[in-house]
């Protein structure tokens, strides 16, 4: 209901064709089919659980941002404040679920997972939009493709896929992200000043992700055998 609720919105306030809705379908079948896929066998009747429905309903928000990609004449048409609130409003949201989990004794691997999951998807579709918009040069999307990029490459290098001790620095390195991004859409934020934080962003997201890559590194040769 909240998914149709908010793409039928878009559609009708900002005129666009068919094809939105469509896609907006078209990608809420592929996110539930990843959902299914991956989800661990429950009891009957407990479905996703409290906190897991918390982050299914950001994922109903971020889905109808994602299938804007394609309509970038919505940054012309008074969209962009309203894409920067519907994307602001998914941010403020991301640790409620948290939260939840932990209120509910909850926690799970497969909830953590549903979360970065979807934190590396909004960070996508809001690169994504910052590039149609026009503001930033299309460099931009490498804002939304190193989490990508490093699981791609553990399908290479085994050593990658190894557990991460918890860092503070992660999240706030996602904060950081999504704030730099929404930014950039900013209308009243010169255009220089918008590739400047992007680039500033990018440059501190590639910096975490190899103080990573050293830790994973150096845990993989302290295992080796001498």
């Amino acid at each position: 209901m909240l998914l149709l609720l908010v793409s039928g919105a878009i559609a009708w306030s900002f005129s666009l064709p068919p094809t939105y809705l469509l896609r907006v379908l078209a990608l809420f079948g592929l996110t539930s089919a990843l959902l299914l896929r991956h989800l661990p066998l429950q009891p009957p009747g407990t479905g996703l659980g409290p906190a897991n429905q918390v982050t299914f309903g950001r994922a109903m928000l971020v889905l109808p941002l994602a299938a804007l990609v394609p309509h970038p004449q919505i940054h012309f048409d008074g969209g962009h404040w309203f894409v920067i609130g519907l994307a602001t409003l998914v941010l403020c949201l991301d640790g409620v679920d948290g939260w939840v989990a932990r209120r509910a004794n909850s926690v799970s691997a497969f909830g953590a997972r549903f979360d970065m999951e979807l934190d590396s998807s909004l960070m996508l579709v809001l690169a994504a939009l910052v590039w149609r918009s026009g503001r930033v040069g299309p460099w931009v999307i490498l804002l939304g493709l190193p989490r990508y990029l490093f699981v791609i490459a553990g399908w290479r290098l085994g050593w990658l896929r190894a557990a991460l001790p918890q860092r503070f620095r992660r999240k706030a390195g996602c904060v950081m992200q999504g704030i730099a991004l929404l930014v950039c859409l900013g209308p009243i934020v010169p255009v220089p000043l918008a590739s400047a934080v992007a680039g500033t962003a990018l440059a501190l997201l590639l910096a975490s992700f190899a103080l990573d890559i050293v830790w994973l590194f150096r845990q993989r040769s302290a295992a080796s055998p001498s």
